[in-house]
């Protein structure tokens, strides 16, 4: 969501932060193989032809990136590592703490993590309501 208003560079750190958070607790999952692949397809087709979902920095490097990115950027950034978060049913603590790390790393206040976890959820719902009616 919105990872489309990032230039390349972002683009590109962005999928290698998201592929930390993914491995944080071993291999991704398949849903989050999936929307990895969803997040790739949207940055765009001269970014697929060049990512290839190997890690290019340590997470230190990566995070120190987008320390120094405006706020919009670094939120666009959390928002969709929380969608990654919350794509499946279970709770991961890993996952939690890897998001809260990140959090105080970009200054996000709890409030504005608040909303963008409702945010998540409403589009969840969405999902489900459309492939509810679309399975009719």
């Amino acid at each position: 969501m919105l990872l489309s208003t990032l230039n390349r560079k972002e683009k590109l750190k962005f999928l290698d932060l998201a592929l930390h958070m993914v491995i944080v607790d071993g291999n991704p999952s398949d849903l989050e193989q999936r929307l990895l692949n969803m997040m790739l397809a949207e940055v765009g087709d001269n970014i697929i032809s060049e990512y290839t979902f190997d890690l290019s920095d340590s997470l230190e490097q990566t995070i120190q990136f987008f320390d120094v990115l405006s706020s919009r950027i670094q939120r666009i950034v959390y928002l969709n590592l929380i969608r990654i978060s919350l794509s499946e049913e279970i709770y991961n603590t890993t996952e939690h703490d890897f998001l809260e790390m990140i959090r105080s790393r970009f200054h996000i206040k709890d409030d504005i993590k608040q909303a963008l976890i409702k945010e998540v959820y409403k589009e969840k719902d969405l999902r489900e309501e459309i492939n509810k009616i679309v399975g009719k």
